[in-house]
């Protein structure tokens, strides 16, 4: 690396309770990816706020889209910061298109590209 060059990190992803598809959690694992769900961190029954501020380093996954997009605006007019936010429509998409879009969107932006960001997934989804 040159000197000068900055790192960017991976992005850890946190799926709330309606995305924690426990399927698609463990292909994002056995691709390397740092998955965790609102069980896996003993979260079950917090609201979408109590979530997002808990997930100070891991961008949330959800299909609650107009919670977190309420939140997200919400943030940014508070000068807030979250790491960031990734929507998708519960029926709209298979678990191997939000696995293959989950991995197109890692692949285009590092955690720091996410910082109070709010990106649906229909961006990264392609049809097949």
């Amino acid at each position: 690396m040159e000197s000068g060059e900055t790192v960017m990190s991976q992005i850890c992803l946190y799926f709330d309770e309606d995305a924690g598809n426990r399927s698609l959690i463990e292909a994002l694992q056995n691709s390397a990816v740092d998955a965790m769900t609102t069980q896996d961190a003993n979260r079950l029954r917090s609201d979408d706020e109590e979530q997002l501020i808990w997930a100070t380093a891991r961008v949330i996954y959800s299909f609650n889209m107009g919670d977190f997009c309420r939140l997200h605006k919400m943030y940014l007019e508070q000068g807030r910061e979250h790491a960031g936010i990734i929507l998708a429509s519960k029926q709209s998409y298979s678990i191997g298109q939000q696995l293959r879009g989950l991995l197109r969107l890692m692949a285009d932006r590092s955690a720091e590209d996410m910082r109070n960001q709010l990106v649906f997934l229909s961006a990264y989804i392609r049809d097949e």
